[in-house]
């Protein structure tokens, strides 16, 4: 199961932050109210999908720079990879397989994809035909989604997040965060992938879990704040690694691979503070860490 998404990138504008309402200052608003005796107003309401979660000052963990990573989406995972991270997917990987990488000392990102809807899915029954657009290039099984229709997404986003939670899974990698400079049928823009992006960024962080963001690299100024590390595929064979120097440059880890070719892009790598390592493109077990 590959789920590589470099070849088929289209650039576009960066756009700017939406603004958020501060949850303090609403309290102060309402507390002044009541002291006027004036009616208080009515609360805004709660996000959307957040599955009767407690929300959580910070993740509870999240991965350092340092750390090795293992990302295996396809086949019976290896457990005796020696890595201090393993990226595996959020449906297929066993109980078994997650006892035996925690029982190591393992950190474990759970994958799932929040942009696309894939008809293999447990829960592929759940997304209304409207939700569904063009077929991924490449991936006739898969669909972009429209992203605008949070309210139909997000509580779908959050039953795989609280599946992960309940597994044991210490992070998320949601895939497919860069729609809108794709040809998804939808008219969506920068800021619809803002909104959506921190959206399910702030689902992961109300269940005490670390976020990555997944490639779209063209939104990173605007969303390093937003998440706890970064996941590249191929920055180097398309000369985007400088771009990460926002996440790189708060401490955050950047982890990172590559498909082709040999191991000569690991000393760049290792200077601008990645986790790299180079893999065949079909994501199962084999890896050549730098």
């Amino acid at each position: 199961m590959n789920r590589w998404r470099g070849g088929n990138r289209r650039r576009a504008g960066r756009g700017g932050r939406q603004a958020r309402l501060l949850p303090g200052l609403v309290l102060l608003l309402l507390s002044a109210l009541t002291l006027q005796g004036c009616a208080a107003a009515a609360s805004p309401p709660a996000p959307p999908a957040t599955g009767g979660q407690a929300a959580s000052a910070a993740p509870v963990w999240r991965p350092s720079p340092a750390d090795s990573w293992q990302w295996q989406l396809s086949g019976a995972i290896d457990v005796t990879v020696q890595a201090d991270i393993f990226d595996v997917d959020f449906e297929t990987t066993t109980t078994e397989e997650i006892d035996a990488l925690k029982q190591q000392g393992r950190r474990l990102v759970c994958y799932f994809s929040a942009g696309s809807w894939e008809d293999y899915r447990g829960d592929a029954g759940q997304f209304p035909l409207a939700v569904r657009g063009e077929p991924m290039d490449g991936w006739p099984d898969e669909q972009w989604l429209d992203i605008r229709q949070q309210d139909v997404l997000l509580p779908i986003v959050a039953a795989r997040m609280d599946a992960c939670a309940a597994k044991g899974f210490d992070a998320v990698e949601p895939d497919n965060l860069d729609g809108y400079v794709n040809e998804t049928g939808f008219a969506l823009t920068a800021q619809d992938q803002l909104a959506y992006n921190r959206a399910v960024a702030g689902l992961a962080h109300d269940r005490g879990l670390s976020v990555a963001l997944k490639n779209d690299v063209d939104q990173i100024p605007e969303l390093v704040e937003d998440f706890d590390f970064a996941i590249n595929e191929e920055c180097v064979r398309y000369d985007e690694c400088g771009l990460y120097e926002p996440f790189t440059g708060a401490g955050k880890a950047v982890l990172h691979v590559e498909y082709q070719g040999g191991l000569g892009f690991c000393p760049d790598a290792r200077r601008q503070g990645f986790s790299s390592m180079l893999k065949p493109l079909d994501l199962g077990a084999a890896r050549s860490p730098c």
